[in-house]
């Protein structure tokens, strides 16, 4: 550590996840010295830990990689706390993601025909960024077949394994329906002996993640290496560039330097730390003059719904995440979203997680002493009830709105503190999807598993959104901070709105963006 500490570093990077893994990665091939800087530890390569939500010790959450402090919701008014599916350790939370990295359509980033675009359209164009979203492909060994609809996808995907009879039958039900559905994106290689790994990390060279994908192969480099169990408290500068970053490793404290700062602790996390960086040069925050700094806080939001095998037809060999379609992704001038498998299943467990999630923000829960143990009857009752279903998702793009944020406050500590309401529109469009997708399934036999909106607190983003207007914006079209020369953004933070689809595979795209232009500046005598 004092080694490390004691040089100076032509990029540090601030997390490992999917952005942060990603960008390091490129930075070092292109020939730049790399420090990853990991608040969680590294762990064991050959470890197997499942997401476990419901563990509430923060010193068991941090040695397994899950990020220790709650989140305090305020939603609608309501407060709660709940841990949600959020990593903290090499890889952060994508060694536990479900692997799909789904493209996004083009009316997504842009301002298209018919189609208008809420903020206008992103300042980098879905045109510039389809390289890098090859290129991502690429990166992270996606296998899955082309969307029937868009075509997304057709010039980089490897294949992926057959279906199973029962996923077969059901994709033949669905086609005859009216339907378009395709293999679903997913980043794994399914190498010998491949389990899927969803929920939890894999053990194999086999899942492609932020750790798998980017931080393993940038070590490999020999240009980078690793402060895990290292948590980055205060951003200092002058106020025209970062000189230098404050940190505890195991508890003691530690300066860090470089020529320029690659900020990737994830949408909630990032923010917070450029409010806790407040100082005389950044009275509101680092990279806070507009006041925007935690604003715009999206997700997206769960229609969740088993659906079973025909009755007398083959069923299923188990949970995938194998199948989806985007026929509900636009429609009739209305932004809704894909509709896919989710790679869980109907079991007992977790059904009692998300009835416990569903209580947690209810005020049920402080009316009724003891009513989360008493989720377990109607959880055994469900479990018996769906079966052999497979659970899918419809997800319903949120929209940005100021006053949805990440706040922070001096002795936080590791909670993360949201503000979140639903507006009227988000609300009718939930409602009109819910019918689309119970009228685009009608024949199979489905159910809503879902009743109120719930958000997905696994695509948290836009918190830095990147624009022209620094006025309404924290980042430029580079995703580096306005007038900060040398501290950039490479997580969902940056994204302007949350499309259509599951951020993962934009995240590493344009992490890979903003690393080529970090590396392109360096290699022209920028940033010292």
């Amino acid at each position: 550590m004092t080694d490390l500490a004691a040089r100076t570093w032509d990029v540090i990077v601030i997390g490992t996840g999917m952005g942060g893994g990603t960008a390091g990665r490129a930075l070092a091939e292109a020939g730049l010295s790399v420090l990853f800087v990991e608040k969680g530890p590294a762990g064991y390569r050959a470890e197997e830990t499942p997401l476990n939500p419901g563990m509430a010790d923060p010193v068991a959450r941090h040695l397994r990689g899950f990020w220790p402090g709650a989140v305090a919701a305020t939603v609608n008014g309501v407060e709660s706390r709940f841990f949600a599916p959020l990593g903290s350790g090499v890889g952060g939370s994508s060694v536990f993601y479900a692997a799909t990295l789904e493209r996004p359509e083009p009316h997504d980033l842009d301002e298209v025909e018919g189609k208008p675009h809420p903020t206008g359209g992103w300042p980098v164009s879905h045109a510039t960024m389809a390289p890098w979203l090859a290129k991502a492909e690429a990166m992270f060994a996606v296998s899955g077949a082309p969307d029937p609809l868009t075509g997304a996808g057709a010039d980089s995907l490897r294949p992926a394994p057959p279906l199973d009879p029962g996923e077969a039958a059901m994709m033949e039900r669905m086609r005859a329906s009216g339907l378009h559905p395709y293999r679903l994106h997913a980043a794994l290689r399914h190498v010998e002996g491949c389990r899927d790994c969803l929920g939890f990390k894999c053990p194999l060279p086999c899942k492609m993640d932020g750790r798998s994908a980017g931080v393993e192969p940038a070590l490999a480099t020999g240009r980078a290496a690793l402060l895990d169990r290292c948590e980055v408290t205060r951003i200092h500068g002058d106020g025209g560039a970062v000189s230098h970053l404050e940190a505890l490793h195991r508890g003691q404290p530690v300066t860090l330097r470089a020529r320029a700062y690659v900020l990737a602790g994830g949408a909630l996390a990032s923010p917070r730390l450029l409010l806790a960086s407040a100082s005389e040069a950044w009275p509101a925050g680092c990279a806070n003059g507009s006041g925007q700094v935690g604003r715009n806080l999206m997700f997206h939001l769960n229609e969740m719904l088993a659906i079973w095998p025909a009755r007398g037809g083959p069923a299923f060999a188990g949970p995938t995440k194998a199948i989806g379609f985007r026929d509900l992704y636009h429609v009739e001038g209305a932004r809704f979203g894909m509709v896919q498998a989710m790679g869980i299943a109907a079991r007992e467990g977790e059904i009692l997680h998300y009835l416990r999630m569903m209580l947690a923000r209810s005020p049920l829960l402080r009316r009724v002493p003891g009513l989360g143990q008493m989720a377990r009857i109607p959880a055994a009752l469900a479990a018996r009830l769906l079966g052999e279903a497979q659970i899918f998702v419809g997800l319903l793009e949120d929209l940005p709105y100021p006053e949805n944020r990440v706040t922070w406050a001096p002795g936080d500590g590791d909670t993360i503190r949201l503000d979140y309401r639903f507006r009227p529109e988000v609300l009718a469009r939930r409602k009109r999807f819910r019918r689309l997708i119970g009228r685009a399934l009608r024949g199979q036999r489905h159910l809503f598993l879902t009743r109120g909106p719930e958000l997905n607190f696994g695509h948290p983003c836009g918190t830095l959104r990147f624009g022209a207007d620094p006025a309404t914006s924290v980042l430029d079209a580079d995703c580096r901070a306005h007038g900060i020369a040398n501290l950039y953004v490479a997580d969902a933070s940056f994204m302007p709105t949350s499309m259509g689809v599951n951020p993962s595979l934009t995240i590493a795209a344009n992490a890979l963006r903003v690393a080529d232009g970090i590396a392109a500046r360096m290699q022209g005598g920028a940033h010292g």
